[in-house]
């Protein structure tokens, strides 16, 4: 008696199918499992026993063997359970032949037949969709996650029983009241997307040219470093920034909602991530934490950045190799983990907003108020490493806010207001770039400097003045040039004019602070 089952794996934030193959012949009582398994995949057969015999379905004392095809991919995780369940059950001929046909299962087993909630199931079934597959049954808290994908049925189980029945039904018209199909209309969650909770920018007193920085940041996507005294409103600036980016596409929706749920962070009965992810770790957190890893690799907080904001607050006290190795995923928007069991490449083409104290006691320059020694403050500054410093777009040095400021008449602008220059300023980049790969101004490679960063003869002698008087390195010189292009883009400038040089140029780290 032999059966072949329907499933789906992940590797990183991609899926692919699983043929699950099950044979039942005479001999010697056995459950044995094949295919490159993991801990909690071998694990299966104790639950699946169990979960079948309280659900009155027992065991018969056979010679069982069940083999996860590919047999060369490393399976993880709990999602076999049900579709090993089901393969047993057609092999036992409980499930008539065809019933499970083109046909996907995902989920894990209670030992009470329940059906639980896995990770990873908007991949798996945008993988089943693409590969032709036009059915899924997954977790009753997984369904509406899978739902969102279109051109496929997805139905949510609760427990084995529910899945038996179905499949046991010869009518097509009964079958939907076992198991109905969850419907999604993912455009339509978008239009009826909640209201964003983000705090607005109107609440921030004083500071204008920090949210000046902010602003041009969130335009071009750029990097910043804020840094200042304490209360300065560092911290604040950078909670608001997600609120003057741009709204996420269905398609980018989909992106950071896969990350999310290979995480195992969807909240059970979400379908979608329709806000910009803003992670703020804390400075002690390891390297695996921050990059992804572990024996097997889960996204990292860079990866759950993903299309939003990652947020570094005191900066100089993260580990120095925590801080270095974000060098590589700044740049390539992608992390490679390498392990024993395999390769991963996760996602991570996020906006790197950072803040910090100019000294230990965080008050340098005030000679008032700061006891630091000189030794102490180049130690301190010296904590952020030239190639991460060099990476930084933009560098918004804030000063105490004073009273006047505080109790001022003056009406801040609010996050809607600089919204809107900022999405002005990203149509002009999505018409620019159209058709070349690249989507902001921070994304320009060297290569396409002249192409989209093209100086007049009077700017090109104001860049050569600013690299000798900063001492500029390369990267620094070009970075320069695409926060001048988003400057030029929120006055809807074509060229890149003087004026934005400069004012590009006033944002870098200033030579007081680092030397």
């Amino acid at each position: 008696m032999y059966s072949t089952i329907c499933s789906g794996a992940l590797c990183g934030v991609s899926a692919y199918l699983v043929s699950v193959e099950v044979d039942i012949d005479r001999g010697l009582p056995a459950f044995c499992m094949v295919g490159s398994l993991g801990n909690e995949v071998r694990e299966s057969k104790e639950r699946v026993t169990v979960a079948l015999k309280n659900a009155g379905l027992d065991l018969p004392p056979n010679h069982i063997t069940v083999n996860l095809s590919p047999g060369d991919k490393r399976k993880e995780g709990t999602a076999f359970d049900l579709p090993i369940a089901v393969g047993i059950l057609e092999a036992m001929e409980y499930v008539p032949q065809g019933a499970t046909d083109n046909t996907l299962f995902l989920g894990e087993l209670g030992l009470n037949g329940e059906i639980k909630p896995v990770r990873g199931v908007l991949p798996i079934v945008r993988e089943a969709a693409e590969r032709g597959v036009t059915q899924c049954i997954v977790p009753k808290g997984n369904s509406k996650e899978g739902a969102v994908i279109p051109g496929i049925a997805v139905r949510g189980a609760e427990t084995i029983k529910e899945v038996l029945t179905f499949l046991t039904e010869q009518d097509e018209k009964n079958k939907e009241q076992w198991l109905q199909t969850v419907r999604v209309d993912a455009e339509k969650l978008f239009e009826k997307r909640r209201k964003e909770n983000y705090p607005d920018f109107s609440q921030v007193n004083g500071q204008e040219s920090a949210k000046r920085a902010a602003e041009i940041a969130a335009a071009g996507f750029h990097n910043l470093l804020m840094v200042g005294p304490p209360g300065a409103g560092k911290s604040m600036i950078a909670r608001r920034i997600p609120g003057i980016l741009p709204p996420l596409t269905l398609e980018e929706s989909l992106e950071v909602t896969s990350i999310v749920s290979v995480a195992g962070l969807l909240g059970e009965g979400e379908s979608l991530v329709t806000e910009r992810p803003f992670q703020n770790p804390h400075h002690s957190i390891s390297q695996a934490a921050l990059l992804g890893g572990s024996n097997i690799p889960r996204p990292g907080m860079i990866s759950l950045a993903h299309r939003g904001v990652l947020f570094l607050d005191e900066l100089p006290e993260f580990q120095r190799n925590v801080l270095d190795s974000l060098r590589q995923p700044v740049e390539e928007h992608k992390i490679n983990i390498c392990r024993v069991n395999g390769n991963v490449t996760y996602p991570s083409d996020f906006m790197l907003v950072c803040a910090m104290n100019p000294c230990p006691c965080g008050f340098y320059p005030d000679v008032d108020r700061c006891r630091c020694t000189e030794v102490q403050v180049k130690q301190y500054m010296g904590k952020v490493s030239g190639p991460i410093l060099d990476r930084i777009d933009l560098c918004a040095e804030l000063q105490p806010v004073d009273v006047i400021s505080l109790h001022g008449e003056k009406k801040n602008e609010s996050s809607a207001d600089i919204r809107r220059r900022v999405m002005y300023a990203r149509e002009r980049q999505r018409e620019r770039f159209k058709g070349t790969g690249y989507r902001f101004n921070a994304d320009i490679g060297p290569a396409a400097m002249e192409q989209y960063c093209r100086l007049g003869e009077e700017e090109r002698k104001t860049m050569e003045q600013l690299y000798k008087a900063l001492r500029l390195s390369a990267r620094a010189y070009h970075r320069i040039l695409k926060v001048a292009r988003t400057i030029a883009d929120l006055e809807g400038a074509e060229t890149i004019g003087t004026e934005h040089l400069l004012e590009a140029s006033f944002y870098r780290p200033s030579a007081e602070l680092w030397g």
